[in-house]
């Protein structure tokens, strides 16, 4: 059996005043170590350091620089760019006339800089034409993916979200493929979004909401190395999409009959749905998935009346 990650727990509230360092503690006099070596890289890039300090929490060093412009770029494994957000935030900046937000970049592996925060920033600066951006520059390019995990705003919607969550996977094979799956349970947020980001790298227009909640239910993190545990959410993700094609059979059919509802989906994947008659321990997905195409593939529409929808519930249609 696959031992599955822990969970994670929460930590307690600490006393006040009791954690970090204080204000005195945190100046830098000479970099050295690993800021000295991202002292060279902004030097390199064409950009120059204004501070450095010791943040307060950790006491991790961090570099306040500007940077060229063209020296950033967003880490590849973040939610795309918004279009009406940057253009939004660039017509505040240019109003204001101050860039004021620093982004937070950590040193790219060929060069250069990421920020895995501030890619709106980021275009909305090159949309007004500026020559060179703030930054805090932090040595620890690890830190990128707990920045996304940390990020309150989060993606926009589940289709982002796990994108970003599959990237990020995909980043850490090309890094080191052996290291176990469950030590970056907390950049990755949920499982789940690694098998549903894989369904959206495949079919753009898919909807995961329907099958979020049993996908989440179902799935954690193992232990094993990426490198397999990556072929487990592929060969799971590639059930989920077979499902979705029988399961777009029966809502057509529906829709064929003359039913309407923003739910159809929803309805269809609750009726085959075998979790809501399980009780106690909770079968393999991979278990759960088979049944549910077999139940799919005899699913009787003409045994569907009008009533039947109005309680439905759950993503709607349009999400797809």
């Amino acid at each position: 059996m696959v031992k599955r990650a822990p969970a994670r727990r929460r930590p307690r509230k600490a006393k006040p005043g009791t954690k970090g360092l204080r204000p005195a503690e945190c100046r830098i006099e000479d970099p050295a170590g690993v800021a000295a070596e991202a002292a060279g890289v902004i030097e390199r890039a064409g950009g120059c350091i204004v501070g450095s300090y010791k943040e307060p929490l950790g006491g991790h060093p961090v570099l306040l620089s500007i940077l060229p412009v063209d020296a950033v770029e967003p880490t590849p494994f973040q939610r795309d760019l918004s279009d009406a957000h940057h253009k939004r935030l660039a017509d505040v900046i240019n109003k204001t006339g101050r860039f004021l937000d620093p982004i937070v970049a950590v040193p790219a592996p060929g060069g250069g800089f990421w920020t895995p925060n501030g890619r709106h920033r980021l275009e909305a600066m090159r949309r007004l034409g500026a020559k060179s951006i703030a930054a805090l520059i932090v040595p620890d390019r690890e830190v990128a993916w707990q920045i996304l995990a940390l990020n309150t705003e989060k993606a926009h919607n589940l289709k982002e979200r796990s994108l970003e969550v599959v990237r990020i996977y995909r980043d850490l094979l090309n890094e080191d493929s052996t290291r176990p799956e469950s030590r970056f349970s907390f950049y990755l947020d949920d499982a789940a979004l690694v098998t549903l980001g894989v369904c959206y790298e495949q079919a753009p227009r898919f909807g995961g909401g329907v099958y979020y909640p049993i996908l989440r239910r179902l799935e954690s993190f193992t232990d094993e190395p990426l490198r397999a545990a990556i072929k487990d959410h592929e060969k799971r993700a590639a059930m989920v999409l077979d499902l979705e094609q029988k399961v777009a059979a029966g809502v057509k059919k529906l829709k064929e009959r003359g039913l309407v509802s923003p739910y159809l989906r929803a309805f269809v994947v609750a009726r085959i749905n075998p979790l809501r008659w399980i009780k106690g321990e909770l079968p393999p997905l991979e278990e759960v998935l088979k049944t549910m195409r077999e139940r799919a593939a005899r699913f009787n529409v003409e045994k569907i009346k009008p009533q039947d929808l109005a309680g439905a519930a759950g993503p709607p249609d349009e999400e797809a």
